[in-house]
């Protein structure tokens, strides 16, 4: 090969990996289809804020301006925090418009010891820009940037460790088309472990810390880690919401799931059953948040429930670990019946699993991945 012919090989080699890299960079933003959904996460808080309160006990973080990359007017927060006795998290947000900002918002006051400070939803917070429902922000008109304030507060001797934060933005207004399935997740079972709400005292009230108990236990074994693998009771105590009265309040499951070394947990929206699909490729079971009466067929609902969803079967319906049952806790229904009954949460899904899990690819943002990450990167 003489010279000159190197010389062009190197010039042609070089001159691909210019265009390459120029169109990459020269994709919109509008190329990363959002589906109604978007999810963006923090582990690293270095462009936060940091400021004291009131008190010397009292520390402040304050999120820079976050803009999503569609409007929306739902948003759900979830968090994960080494949280030491005596201390407390209250996590609060903004929504931004071009003319005026909102109140800040109460998403939630989190506590591992109730018995000293709260840990609870906050009701009554309706005005004209939005409300809080429990644990959704619901904004009467949409915005696209958001602000958040974190105050924790401890005692001297102990100081909380905030691990991930995670936004689930949401466009209830958005139409959904049908994606193709995945059907390299049909005829795959994850075999998380069966457990049932319905054997404990007012049990018809105890789907979510039974989901979360399934969860974690699949991931005990997993993992070889038998501390994961803890009692519904358990689990009840730790994420009752004394406010609401109950144990459904999607944030607190997560920031108990996620409490624990090494785990992630966070509340996600994601858009149509092939992404579910896609979690059970990886050997990921999903706690799907459902009306039960149109999962049963047995009416519009609303009953909510949660539910894990542990695979599908060769013809593609999905095979459900309900906790709402004393026998026969694993369960197939028709997809249809999924389908529906998980559209009335806006696809709500509980994630759970380690840091050392390999995820399905986020083609439209929705979950903690690469493709989020670069997203939230792009745009701020």
């Amino acid at each position: 090969m003489s010279a000159w012919t190197r010389i062009l090989k190197a010039l042609l080699r070089l001159l691909i990996l210019v265009v390459s890299a120029r169109a990459f960079s020269a994709q919109p933003d509008s190329a990363l289809q959002t589906r109604g959904r978007q999810f963006i996460g923090f582990d690293s808080f270095a462009s936060f804020t940091q400021n004291t309160g009131s008190s010397t006990n009292e520390r402040i973080l304050l999120s820079p301006e976050i803009r999503s990359q569609m409007p929306f007017n739902e948003v759900v927060v979830s968090w994960n925090a080494q949280m030491p006795p005596g201390s407390y998290l209250m996590i609060e947000a903004q929504a931004i418009y071009p003319d005026s900002l909102t109140k800040f918002y109460t998403l939630g006051l989190w506590s591992t010891d109730p018995a000293r400070t709260p840990r609870q939803s906050v009701p009554n917070q309706s005005d004209a820009n939005g409300d809080v429902a429990t644990d959704v922000l619901i904004l009467r008109r949409p915005s696209d940037r958001l602000r958040l304030r974190l105050h924790f507060q401890s005692d001297r001797t102990s100081v909380p460790v905030l691990k991930f934060l995670g936004i689930c933005f949401t466009d209830t207004n958005a139409a959904l088309t049908e994606l193709p399935p995945n059907t390299n997740a049909w005829g795959k079972l994850v075999d998380a472990p069966e457990r049932s709400q319905m054997i404990y005292p007012n049990g018809k009230a105890l789907c979510s810390p039974t989901t979360v108990s399934m969860l974690l236990g699949y991931w005990a074994g997993t993992l070889n880690r038998p501390e994961l693998d803890r009692p519904v009771p358990e689990i009840v105590n730790a994420i009752y919401d004394s406010q609401w009265q109950g144990t459904g309040n999607w944030p607190f499951n997560m920031a108990y799931a996620g409490s624990f070394p090494g785990m992630r947990a966070y509340v996600a929206r994601l858009s149509d059953i092939s992404e579910l699909e896609s979690w059970i490729c990886k050997d990921i079971p999903v706690g799907l948040s459902v009306d039960y009466d149109r999962l049963r067929a047995k009416g519009p609902g609303p009953n909510g429930h949660l539910v894990v969803c542990v695979g599908f079967t060769k013809e593609g319906d999905p095979i459900i670990n309900d906790p709402g049952t004393s026998k026969h806790v694993r369960k197939v229904f028709p997809r249809k019946n999924l389908i529906g009954a998980w559209a009335c949460s806006k696809n709500t899904v509980y994630l759970v699993y380690p840091l050392t899990a390999t995820l399905p690819r986020d083609d439209f943002g929705h979950w903690d991945s690469d493709t989020s990450r670069r997203w939230n990167a792009i745009r701020h």
